[in-house]
């Protein structure tokens, strides 16, 4: 599982990199502003329903009927329930966005009240929502594919596939934006055809694989029955996080001009650990889990549960700490150049701040809900999904008005530790989660290392103040990183977590197997 886990870590994070250079490009042409803010809505659309319909509640649901109906009865029956989910999806999302386009006034009336206080950004808004829309039907339909070639346990092409997305949309940006009316357009575009390269490719992966996906006439069979049953109270129980963010980005459009960008850009830095890590966590231990309760393994279902949880918290407690002390350096570094001045970055640094304090629960969730997805018990989220949403909205109302952007990222934080507050509750309840003393011990010890790191950063940082200059600048932040990774190492390797001897042996025992 460990072995998984880095592969699609480690091609999520090269993905969040080539992001977060699309990201600084979107920064420095539109900087923080009403074209920056129409375009985030516009791609914030299409994404929800991706995150809701195709990793979210679709895949909880599909991905353990998939690798049950793969262990239990081959190759070819699973072949064919994935064709025909293939198509029954295609169906349903064509509809989706045939509707879409034609009342997606209706829709950004509701997901963007603000814009209609000024008439560019809701028309601007209109017209990059009909561009991005149809990524809805491509994403989701890739996704699926991704699902498969999970439970095929070749993890690593449905993980690299997703680079795609930013590869032809920083080319969009770039050569693009000269034969259209401005930045947005081409961006819009980009996310279109992005959609389009990823399906490709993760069909090709599938038909290399000997697993050939052509879509079966929709016909609602009793396994579809029961796929669709589980899925549709996964599409709240899944999706809290997204709809949550959804909350946010409507609280964002009442705000003054440029919130949605600000928050868009903090939370770019959030989701790299969080993306990394979530991502690798929920996509390699749902098939895990299944495998393990389907052979009556409930003792190794259990041990992988709390190896998960082992490995999320070990590297993100420190970047929790990272990004609480670097935010302001972090944000000037990454985005200030351009139209995104060098106020704009230290604006989305606070809102960062209040997006990183919860980090940790943002990951635990991707780590617990396949507790309750491999179960086949998709209900359960959905009503701590119900309560988490109005929580957080709660929490949006409260905020918004004394803490401006920085409201809605501490609101989507504290409603998503309630959301493991609820999840760790109720599993521990039914007995799926059972996390033994020493275990516990580890835990505490983890997060000992990672508050030591940062106060130890934060020093650094009083000794070392921020210079002035883009290369020295970079440079002061790449030791700043480069110090906590250091301090926080050999944190592990003091307190007993992680033993570096150990570490450095088995490294240099598969290099030289390699070698061999």
């Amino acid at each position: 599982m460990l072995k998984n886990f880095l592969t699609v870590g480690g091609w999520t994070m090269l993905s969040r990199i080539l992001g977060l250079v699309r990201d600084q490009l979107l920064a420095a042409f539109m900087g923080a502003g009403a074209l920056q803010d129409a375009y985030q809505v516009a791609f914030r659309l299409p994404n929800m329903f991706r995150r809701l319909f195709g990793e979210g509640a679709f895949n909880a649901a599909f991905v353990p009927l998939f690798s049950s109906v793969l262990t239990k009865e081959g190759e070819e029956e699973a072949r064919t329930f994935a064709r025909r989910a293939l198509g029954v999806m295609l169906l349903w999302l064509l509809f989706l966005c045939v509707l879409g386009e034609i009342f997606m006034p209706q829709v950004l009336r509701l997901i963007a009240p603000g814009f209609l206080q000024t008439g560019e950004r809701y028309a601007l808004g209109v017209s990059l929502s009909r561009i991005t829309f149809p990524y809805l039907v491509l994403i989701c339909a890739a996704a699926l594919v991704a699902g498969v070639l999970n439970g095929l346990h070749r993890f690593g092409m449905a993980a690299a596939a997703y680079l795609a997305f930013n590869v032809v949309g920083i080319a969009a940006i770039l050569f693009a934006s000269p034969f259209l009316p401005n930045v947005a357009y081409a961006a819009a575009w980009g996310v279109t055809a992005s959609g389009v390269a990823q399906l490709g490719l993760l069909l090709w992966a599938a038909h290399r694989a000997h697993f050939g996906l052509m879509p079966l006439w929709p016909a609602l069979t009793p396994r579809i029955r029961l796929l669709v049953r589980r899925m549709v109270p996964g599409l709240v129980g899944s999706g809290v996080g997204q709809i949550n963010l959804t909350v946010d980005t409507i609280i964002g459009t009442l705000l003054p001009s440029g919130s949605v960008s600000l928050m868009y850009f903090a939370d770019r830095i959030n989701q790299l650990p969080l993306g990394v890590l979530g991502a690798a966590a929920g996509t390699t231990l749902l098939p895990v889990l299944t495998r393990h309760l389907a052979a009556g393994e409930h003792d190794a279902a259990h041990s992988a549960q709390n190896r998960a949880m082992s490995y999320v918290l070990i590297l993100t407690l420190p970047a929790v700490a990272g990004l609480l002390v670097l935010a302001g350096p972090i944000m000037i570094v990454l985005f200030g150049h351009g139209s995104f001045t060098e106020h704009d970055a230290l604006l989305s640094a606070q809102a960062l701040r209040t997006y990183a304090i919860g980090l940790p629960a943002f990951v635990l969730v991707k780590v617990f809900s396949p507790a309750f997805f491999a179960r086949g018990d998709t209900r359960t989220p959905v009503y701590v999904g119900i309560g988490i949403l109005v929580l957080n909205f709660l929490l949006n109302l409260l905020f918004m008005k004394p803490l401006a952007h920085m409201g809605p990222p501490l609101a989507s934080s504290l409603a998503a530790c309630a959301n493991v507050a609820c999840l760790a509750i109720l599993l521990m309840r039914r007995k799926a989660l059972q996390v033994s003393g020493t275990e516990q011990f580890r835990m505490l010890k983890t997060a000992c290392a990672a508050l030591l790191m940062g106060g130890l950063l934060l020093g650094a940082q009083a000794l070392l103040a921020f210079p002035s200059g883009l290369g020295v600048r970079i440079l002061w932040l790449g030791s700043m990183v480069g110090l906590g990774a250091v301090l926080y190492g050999a944190l592990l390797h003091v307190f007993g977590i992680m033993n570096a001897a150990n570490i450095l042996a088995r490294f240099q025992q598969r290099l030289r197997k390699r070698r061999a």
